[in-house]
């Protein structure tokens, strides 16, 4: 692994999941492999893990990686979302830990062909799969201004996204990174902010191309379901979109589903399915921010099944 690979948050996450001998575990955004490594060897000698990614690229790195596994591993070029299906492929019937590290990776933002960063020019892609379809240049050159602005306001929190949405569309049509970063750019002029002008409208973009907190909100009573009793979810998020999500999802298992007297608020009555551990989210030391400083915005949160 180099430097700029190292997986955020790697002792925070093993100490979280506790992998114990012969356990089973899923790392359902492997990515280069080095949250799965850590995992693998604490529950070695005999501890297994199934590895999924949508992104092919990160997946046969993380192949060459973890060959040294062998048989303890097996990853699978999918979205998490079929988590299910994969753990019955297995024969798994549940898992000791889950853990998800959400966003794009360092790899990606690093490899200017992907799109992600407007600091190098690239083409508008953003895709995490590249086998799918929709690229950021379809939403940029084709989506009517109305639903380009809904799409900045919601996914990148951009509180100019009517007046940005209005730029893009009259320069259409833009092909490459460092176009659209300019015409933001040109857009939010003598604003002050503390980060590029751009970087919420390409949050926005690769979030709506990848359909991330949909399935971010699909998976997790998924992911809930396939841990054993005392099993652990450990979720790692880089903005508060994805966090709220999560913590919303913790804090709405860990209370009981009981109705009152005379009235009926729930269709299913239960107890608490989850409990959450940690008052607060773990993030990066500050030692990890200077070597890595985009393990900044990192929140690890963490829930044990009941």
């Amino acid at each position: 692994m180099s430097q700029s690979h190292q997986p955020v948050l790697f002792q925070e996450i093993i100490h979280a999941l506790r992998p114990p001998t012969g356990g089973r575990y899923v790392d359902a955004t492997v990515g280069a492999g080095g949250h799965a490594r850590g995992i693998l060897e604490a529950s070695a000698p005999d501890g297994m893990l199934l590895g999924l990614d949508v992104d092919p690229m990160a997946l046969a790195l993380a192949r060459e990686n973890l060959a040294p596994y062998g048989p303890r591993l097996t990853l699978v070029h999918a979205s998490y979302l079929s988590l299910p299906h994969q753990l019955a492929a297995l024969g798994w019937d549940d898992v000791q830990g889950i853990m998800f590290d959400l966003g794009a990776s360092s790899m990606q933002f690093d490899s200017a062909e992907r799109g992600f960063s407007f600091r190098d020019d690239g083409p508008l892609d953003m895709r995490f799969d590249t086998n799918s379809e929709r690229t950021a240049a379809d939403l940029v050159n084709g989506l009517p201004e109305s639903e380009l602005a809904a799409a900045l306001r919601r996914f990148g929190e951009e509180p100019r996204a009517a007046s940005i949405a209005r730029a893009i569309v009259r320069a259409r049509p833009l092909h490459s990174t460092l176009e659209l970063a300019e015409v933001v750019e040109r857009t939010v002029r003598g604003k002050r902010t503390r980060v590029h002008p751009a970087t919420r409208v390409f949050q926005a973009l690769r979030i709506a191309v990848n359909d991330e907190l949909d399935a971010l909100a699909r998976v997790l009573p998924l992911a809930l379901a396939a841990l054993r009793a005392g099993g652990r979810l450990a979720v790692i998020s880089f903005h508060s979109l994805e966090d709220r999500t999560v913590k919303v999802f913790f804090r709405s298992q860990s209370l009981p589903q009981r109705n009152p007297p005379f009235e009926q608020r729930f269709s299913i009555e239960r107890g608490p399915t989850l409990k959450i551990i940690g008052k607060k989210p773990v993030v990066p030391s500050e030692g990890e921010n200077r070597l890595n400083p985009r393990a900044r915005s990192a929140k690890l949160r963490v829930a044990e099944k009941l």
